[in-house]
């Protein structure tokens, strides 16, 4: 993986402390050339990675990347899914198994379609699975994604209900079909830790809040540096300025300290913080990171 891994919250009015600062970043990247412009910042600051969830605008991000190939020969992708909100209103107002169809793959969709309708009436849970990740991958087409990731939204709920084979379904489509990485978001990583070993899921990729002052850090800044330090995963740290209330210094002088951490991913609205936050990773890397 990239050490540093650019986010999408602030396209989507995301602030986890401020519901104001969210709505004016709802308000400031309604034109995706705005969001192009700031993606475009951070490629040219040297950021090779957009980690962004399956949002229907990334669709037209996606659009513009496939047309210069030569510009974005170097830009990856690192799709997040599924985005929770977007299956919940296709639902509504197409119902499920339309909803399904609306996101199916073009190239061989009346197979899919069918596996899909047979999966919902067998209660085939692998099948429908694999179905719903196609679905979430079809905007990336053509495009590089080494590495896919299952919203911690799910992540969460799947742990909740004690359905750990999903995490193997989701592992082993993303490898077998896309040729990729699982990584896996969460808001919990100890607990999942736990039941990815459980599984077999060697050294998997977690990413999950990891800053200073343990905001939106499950058990403790303890359990987690004590995860970081000896449990056998790829650590990739997010909410490092725990959406604001740490100064970047402060913040990622902290999670350097982390010497197995892997990746960050953050999200920034200007080149200029943009340029700031890569500064302080290299910064700190040499000194105090070893090697991501």
């Amino acid at each position: 993986m990239e050490r540093i891994l650019f986010g999408d919250n602030q396209f989507f009015g995301v602030n986890h402390m401020s519901e104001e600062k969210a709505r004016a970043q709802a308000m400031k990247f309604q034109d995706i050339k705005a969001v192009i412009d700031v993606l475009d910042a951070a490629y040219d600051e040297g950021i090779k990675v957009f980690m962004c969830t399956t949002h229907e605008r990334i669709g037209e991000v996606c659009d513009h990347m496939r047309a210069d190939p030569e510009r974005y020969k170097d830009f990856q992708f690192y799709p997040c899914m599924p985005y929770a909100h977007k299956y919940a209103n296709a639902a509504t107002e197409l119902g499920i198994l339309e909803a399904l169809r609306s996101f199916l793959p073009e190239e061989g969709a009346f197979n899919v379609m069918l596996k899909g309708g047979m999966s919902l009436a067998t209660k085939d849970v692998e099948g429908i699975g694999q179905l719903l990740i196609d679905a979430e991958m079809k905007m990336f087409q053509g495009l590089q994604t080494p590495v896919i990731f299952l919203q911690n939204v799910v992540t969460d709920l799947l742990l909740g209900l004690g359905f750990k084979e999903a995490f193997r379904i989701f592992a082993d489509h993303v490898k077998n079909k896309y040729n990729a990485e699982p990584g896996f978001i969460t808001m919990n990583m100890p607990k999942l830790l736990d039941v990815l070993e459980e599984l077999g899921i060697e050294k998997p990729i977690v990413c999950s809040n990891i800053n200073k002052i343990g905001f939106r850090m499950c058990g403790g800044i303890d359990t987690y540096e004590t995860a970081i330090a000896g449990r056998n995963f790829r650590p990739v740290a997010m909410s490092v300025f725990a959406s604001g209330a740490i100064s970047p210094k402060e913040a990622l002088e902290y999670v350097c300290k982390q010497k197995k951490i892997e990746s960050i991913v953050f999200g920034a609205s200007s080149r200029q913080n943009i340029r700031q936050t890569k500064q302080l990773i290299d910064q700190f890397l040499p000194t105090e990171c070893g090697t991501f």
